[in-house]
Formats: C-alpha cells, sequence, structure tokens
C-alpha cells in the first residue's frame, strides 16, 4: 500500500531459505564439509620411522666406509661387516667361553665380558633393511641383505649367544587346526567344529627378512635398541 507522501515502501529482502515450521526452533546452519584433498597426510608408523632410520645410517656407514663403496657394490660380506661394527653399541652382556658365568641366564656378579648387538635386535633390523631396499628400487635378486652368508652369519649369533647367556631361541610352534565332523540324527544336517591343537609357547624365532622378524622387533628391540648408533 503506498504511504501518504505517495512513496513507495522500499521492497523487502527476499531469501532463498525455507521458513521454519511453525513452533520450531530457528534453523540449524550446517558446516560445510571438509575437502579430501586438504586433510593432512597420516604420519607415518613406528616401523616406517625406525626403517627410514636403519636406512639412511647404512647409507651414511657404505658413505664413510674406507674406501667408500655405494649401494650396487654393497654384498652380503659388507652387510656383516656393519652388524658387527654395531657391536661396539650393543647393551646385551655376551660371556666369552672362559668366563666364569659362561650358560648363566642371571649371573650373581659383573664380568669383564663384552657388550654386543642382541640376536633378536639383528635379526628385525635386517628384516627392515631388507625391505628398505626394494623400496629404494633395489632388485630382490639382488638384495644383499638377504644373502646366505648374512643368514649363516645371524644363525652363528643367534646360537653362540644362547649357548653364552643360557637363553635358548625357540621356533614359534604352528598351531595346527583339527576339523571335526557333527551330523544331527534328525534332519541330516552337518557341521564342522575346529579345535586347535598342537600349541606351543612364544618364543623368538624366524629367519631374517621373514615376517616373523618384523612382528618381533617390538620384543627384540626391548633388550637391545638399534636406534642407539644412530647418532640423530
Amino acid at each position: 500500500m503506498a504511504s501518504a507522501s505517495g512513496e513507495a515502501p522500499p521492497p523487502q529482502p527476499t531469501s532463498t531459505e525455507a521458513a521454519p515450521a511453525s513452533g520450531s526452533s530457528a534453523p540449524a546452519i550446517s558446516a560445510a564439509a571438509p575437502q579430501p584433498g586438504g586433510s593432512s597426510p597420516a604420519p607415518p608408523s613406528r616401523y616406517e620411522s625406525q626403517k627410514r632410520r636403519d636406512w639412511n645410517t647404512f647409507l651414511q656407514y657404505l658413505q664413510n666406509h674406507k674406501p667408500p663403496l655405494t649401494l650396487a657394490r654393497c654384498s652380503g660380506a659388507h652387510v656383516i661387516e656393519f652388524l658387527k661394527y654395531l657391536d661396539q653399541f650393543g647393551k646385551t652382556k655376551v660371556h666369552i667361553t672362559g668366563c666364569p658365568y659362561y650358560g648363566y641366564p642371571n649371573p650373581p656378579a659383573p664380568c669383564a665380558c663384552p657388550l654386543k648387538q642382541a640376536w633378536g635386535s639383528l635379526d628385525a633390523l635386517i628384516g627392515r633393511l631388507r625391505a628398505a631396499y626394494e623400496e629404494n628400487g633395489g632388485r630382490p635378486e639382488s638384495n644383499p641383505f638377504g644373502a646366505r652368508a648374512v643368514r649363516i652369519y645371524l644363525r652363528e649369533v643367534r646360537e653362540g649367544q644362547a649357548k653364552a647367556r643360557g637363553i635358548p631361541y625357540e621356533k614359534k610352534k604352528r598351531k595346527r587346526t583339527t576339523v571335526v565332523m557333527v551330523s544331527s540324527g534328525g534332519g541330516g544336517s552337518s557341521g564342522a567344529v575346529a579345535s586347535p591343537s598342537g600349541g606351543g609357547d612364544t618364543a623368538i624365532g624366524g629367519g631374517a627378512g621373514s615376517s616373523a622378524s618384523l612382528t618381533s622387533s617390538a620384543t627384540a628391540t626391548a633388550n637391545d635398541t638399534t636406534t642407539t648408533y644412530m647418532g640423530q
């Protein structure tokens, strides 16, 4: 309706939103969904971080080697040399043959026997370096961390430390499942019942680079942390 002065009233602002229903509160404001491209990447796992540090340390070792070594010329013998180099940073007491506490898991007094890297730590380290080698473009057939000489060396370290420390390393026994068929007399239906058998206690085992060596890294590094030689 026109006003007394003859001018039309100003137009009312329009809204594109629907009016709220009678008796309801003010309409809720919905937040915009976050764009998937703007989300930050997930941080690497503890295993991936440790593997990257181990790989960088090995590359630095090759660079400081006299004479310097390239990754393409690295062999299983150089990997064993690297493992022996790490013994100076070990924290595991390994008794020598002439020590009176040779073969004692808990010696009553200290001795002058050397500290070395525990077998479990070396086994887990080789597993990580073997995976890192192939992830960085290396071929599986030329992987020096999977060489036969490295596997033999790890087995000798395991057996030697087991005798010196009096702690046997046993392979984990696999549980076999027995399937028993049960049939009902009336309906004629049958079913299978699985029962585990052949169980064994848990022990550290597995060869170098195996899946057991990867999963045992947490328990292996509890006695001997491989990050002590990083210097980072």
